[in-house]
């Protein structure tokens, strides 16, 4: 099997992407991310992708009368690079039925809490509602993205507890540590093509 060409997209700071492009290449993951997208023209993760090296590109999507449009030439683009896994990190943006179903079952998503619980908010939003909620545990999710936000099949979790000193700022910290290992190892598992979704869920299947 070919090595796995990786498309991230993202809108913000990208420390999931950077985390990504580092453990695979500390790991020998058989998989190369290669090119990064931003619809956000000043974004930090194009100075990440800079510095690590990632051929990079702005899709604004303000650009763009329609998100069709928009996503038809995201999809262009991550052709060129032979895109087969697309890997959303920060990227604030919702993708319509035009980008799933080119990419169907092909793009991942991670997100900061133990989905379903707090599906749909995003940032501190989610830490700050974990906290009020007086849940024990939080943790983050790495997903397959689906129409329906935050809510395709669940490829790894990976929880912590939360302490009786913890803000919303403390708590982000520690999960976003979590997030850095998990969206690789989700990664690793798609290049090993050990994914199986079957309906809800998916199986990881034994090498």
């Amino acid at each position: 099997m070919s090595q796995l060409s990786v498309g991230v997209l993202v809108s913000g700071r990208g420390t999931n992407f950077e985390a990504l492009v580092r453990t695979i290449k500390r790991e020998a993951i058989d998989a190369q991310v290669k090119i990064v997208i931003s619809n956000i023209p000043d974004a930090l993760a194009l100075k990440r992708a800079e510095i690590l090296n990632i051929p990079s590109l702005v899709i604004s999507h303000r650009d763009f009368k329609s998100r069709a449009s928009f996503e038809q030439t995201m999809i262009r683009e991550l052709t060129r690079y032979d895109v087969r896994l697309v890997c959303l990190a920060g990227f604030m943006r919702i993708l319509s039925p035009v980008f799933h179903k080119h990419y169907q079952n092909q793009i991942m998503n991670i997100h900061p809490s133990l989905l379903p619980a707090f599906a749909g908010l995003q940032g501190i939003q989610v830490h700050r509602a974990v906290i009020e909620s007086g849940v024990k545990i939080t943790g983050c999710t790495v997903h397959f993205v689906t129409e329906n936000v935050d809510a395709g099949p669940i490829i790894i979790q990976r929880a912590i507890p939360v302490r009786e000193n913890d803000t919303p700022e403390s708590l982000a910290v520690r999960v976003l540590l979590e997030e850095h290992q998990a969206y690789p190892e989700a990664v690793r598992l798609f290049s090993e093509n050990r994914l199986k979704i079957e309906g809800r869920h998916v199986r990881i299947l034994d090498i």
